[in-house]
């Protein structure tokens, strides 16, 4: 007699792929309450979820949208290291940050992988990725803007065991806490990894003595397709055909640059692939990126144009293809010093914008800020003398759009639903005080719809002896606007010394050494335009100037309108018409 197969009805397969995104942003939420460091409990620079037994991508948390798709990339690397199943035990977890392979970014990001097996059988994958405050290496906070190779970045961890069948492993665990300038946040934010792995690993096994193991794989085959299904509904939405764009990176931070880059954007009804070759290779400073970092850039963009409400997972990424030359400053090989890898990673990301924006403008803006604006201060704190570190990202503005202004004081695409440290919690823990949080009015980003407002943030040294590296890429080109949008502003920093001196201004330095009272003053761009600026309503220039956002003198020259500082009425000049 034949056996019937048994088909699971789709409302227990929905049923049970919310069950499976829940557990990821459950897991997410986990490392956040449970973490030591402000990068990860205030900033949220991590990602979490959970992959299929051969590594796909099914659910991830991101608080950094350039951590999509290495989460699978660290399974993958995992499963190539330790084979079979055989290799891999219940209470397993493994260890991994390296840039080539499965980490894909720098090593200040590093990767957790467990196995989570149900009736002797590895049914799923919990992972996470977070940013350490310390791995080791040259500088405080362990990623810096002269290296000039991996090994003076910190430690390296190429998928090693830190639990073997739930052992810890201990000399791992000593090696890391000897080489890390705060080993007591490093080693508590590994073990908040840990407990969202576990979190991850638990609820996915009640899941399985709910619904069986047959219909959880049969729910993971049919989210992924579905993935793949919307994504490839979209693309046939998008205008078929070849579009290019050519770019740079400014500098990798010695000296050297710019280095071309470019790109071919090619859309079918069933591919959309980027064409990177004859772009650079690889340069000497530590701007180089990986492939897999190459391939979360893209996944982000590509997001971005076809559907950006669609759960993230490996079949939304099906249509997209890669190709790339081997030892690319976007795609590079050991030992190339990688700390700096978000710089290039924009610029790519930078290049398909640049390449669609024009075509599918309802989806893509204009220029924004174009770098992660890093920001890493060390030194003692005043009151205990306790050493510091802050390491974080700023915001800027973002590009006008088809419809709307650019968004002001935001995040690079690539950082998403990121944080600055507050304030109250930056001055109460770090030898600093902030001497101003606003809004740049730099009077750039002129258009129909104006560009979003970069920001100065001015930290004061509260100690002798502070040392301050800033990565503040995109500081030499000015913003890209579009139809006719004006240009946005560039990113730099200058130093308002105690004395009354004013050094800068600046856009990449290492450990620029602060006296007490010296003054950090950063400043990020203002995203480019969006349309004829004369096309904008002249009660919203007026509007514009009494918010300080142009002077009167910019509203009269870019926009065509003349406006009373006084009582902000408003006419439109003969230039409009």
């Amino acid at each position: 007699m034949a056996i019937q197969e048994t088909k699971v009805d789709p409302f227990t397969l929905e049923i049970v792929k919310d069950s499976l995104l829940a557990i990821g942003d459950e897991m997410f939420i986990a490392l956040a309450k449970t973490s030591m460091s402000p990068i990860i409990y205030e900033v949220l620079d991590y990602a979490s979820g959970l992959t299929d037994s051969k590594g796909q991508l099914l659910t991830q948390g991101n608080g950094v949208t350039g951590f999509i798709g290495m989460l699978s990339f660290m399974v993958k690397q995992s499963l190539e290291k330790y084979g079979d199943e055989n290799k891999l035990k219940p209470g397993d977890i493994i260890i991994v940050n390296d840039p080539y392979g499965g980490g894909g970014s720098h090593l200040s990001d590093v990767g957790l992988v467990m196995p989570i097996f149900y009736e002797e059988e590895i049914i799923a994958f919990s992972a996470n990725k977070a940013h350490w405050t310390e791995v080791g290496g040259k500088d405080p906070g362990s990623f810096t803007n002269d290296s000039r190779d991996i090994f003076q970045e910190g430690l390296q961890f190429p998928s090693v065991k830190l639990f073997d069948g739930g052992v810890l492993n201990e000399g791992l665990v000593e090696i890391i806490r000897a080489n890390v300038r705060f080993p007591d946040l490093s080693l508590g934010d590994m073990w908040a990894q840990v407990a969202a792995l576990k979190t991850g690993e638990r609820r996915v096994q009640e899941t399985c003595e709910k619904y069986g193991k047959d219909v959880i794989l049969s729910a993971i085959d049919s989210h992924l397709n579905h993935g793949g299904i919307i994504s490839r509904q979209e693309l046939a939405k998008l205008p078929k055909g070849t579009f290019s764009a050519e770019g740079f990176v400014e500098t990798d931070g010695i000296g050297n640059g710019p280095f071309p880059i470019k790109v071919e954007v090619t859309i079918t009804e069933k591919d959309f692939i980027c064409d990177f070759r004859g772009s650079s290779p690889q340069v000497p400073g530590p701007v180089n990126c990986s492939f897999t970092g190459l391939a979360s850039a893209v996944r982000t963009i590509f997001l971005a144009v076809t559907n950006p409400d669609q759960d993230v997972n490996d079949g939304v990424f099906r249509p997209l293809k890669i190709v790339v030359d081997e030892g690319s400053i976007m795609s590079a090989q050991r030992p190339a010093p990688t700390s700096n890898y978000f710089e290039t990673m924009l610029a790519c990301t930078d290049l398909i914008w640049k390449a669609l924006a024009p075509h599918i403008p309802h989806r893509l803006a204009a220029a924004h800020l174009l770098s992660v604006c890093s920001v890493t201060l060390s030194g003692r704190h005043q009151d205990t003398n306790e050493p510091f570190l802050i390491v974080e990202p700023s915001v800027g503005g973002w590009g006008g759009a088809d419809g709307q202004d650019g968004a002001s004081g935001q995040f690079c695409i690539l950082d998403g639903e990121t944080y600055n440290v507050p304030v109250e919690v930056a001055e109460t823990r770090y030898g600093v005080m902030l001497d101003e949080y606003s809004l740049r009015m730099d009077g750039t980003g002129a258009g129909e719809y104006i560009g979003g407002k970069g920001v100065i943030r001015s930290y004061r040294a509260l100690t002798d002896g502070q040392e301050a590296t800033i990565t503040y890429g995109r500081n030499k080109h000015r913003l890209w606007g579009i139809d006719g949008g004006m240009e946005g502003s560039v990113n730099k920093f200058y130093i308002h010394k105690e004395t009354g001196e004013i050094d800068g201004p600046y856009g990449v330095y290492s450990r620029y050494e602060l006296k007490k009272n010296d003054v950090l003053k950063l400043m990020t761009a203002t995203g480019g335009g969006y349309g004829n600026p004369l096309n904008r309503p002249a009660k919203q220039v007026a509007r514009d100037v009494k918010n300080e956002y142009y002077t009167v003198e910019e509203a009269k020259v870019f926009f065509g309108v003349e406006v009373d500082p006084i009582t902000f009425d408003y006419k439109e000049l003969a230039a409009r018409n």
